[in-house]
């Protein structure tokens, strides 16, 4: 790699931290939709985490993007940038043209998604509702299917969100006693 271009990629790198030092330092508060959440619709409340849960993963991101370039620009100045920190292999410039902070060469990139973890609570927890808790727990007792309670009170498959006419519905409505 040339002067020049080590040059170039260091004012690259160095534009691109001031950028993000800017961005992180720069944080939404992000208010609820309403002063009380006493009478606030459960969607508005999970639109009002999402949000939160947004901005906190944005600002983790910008923060580990200000590493990498913190990580690169230190590495030009001790003279080591453009060698691959696994093998010492020399990282070509069109690499480094497309991914400045990349400190390894394209042999020792991770190139994998984790696909195979899964959340803790998969463990635990199962699918149906029947039976939600794979291991007992002398805290845990629901052993009842919990869903099927609420649907006794009503669901959205009763006969006013079915479609046809009032007429057909009839029936629906008429007590069965078989005395």
């Amino acid at each position: 790699m040339t002067d020049e271009q080590l040059n170039q990629l260091k004012d690259q790198l160095t534009d691109q931290m001031n950028s993000l030092e800017r961005r992180v330092q720069h944080t939404e508060e992000f208010d609820t939709t309403e002063l009380s959440n006493y009478d606030n619709h459960p969607g508005d409340s999970g639109t009002d985490l999402f949000d939160m849960e947004r901005g906190l993963a944005l600002t983790q991101f910008k923060e580990e993007e200000l590493n990498d370039t913190k990580a690169a620009l230190a590495a030009i100045e001790a003279g080591t940038y453009g060698k691959c920190i696994e093998c010492g292999k020399e990282i070509p410039f069109e690499r480094l043209e497309a991914v400045p902070t990349a400190l390894t060469c394209i042999d020792h990139a991770k190139q994998e998604p984790d696909l195979e973890s899964r959340p803790p609570e998969e463990d635990v927890l199962q699918g149906d509702t029947g039976q939600p808790v794979k291991q007992e727990d002398t805290r845990l007792e629901d052993f009842t299917d919990s869903f099927q309670e609420v649907e006794d009170f009503g669901s959205s498959d009763g006969p006013q969100d079915q479609p046809g006419d009032d007429e057909d519905m009839e029936e629906f409505y008429e007590e069965k006693n078989n005395d």
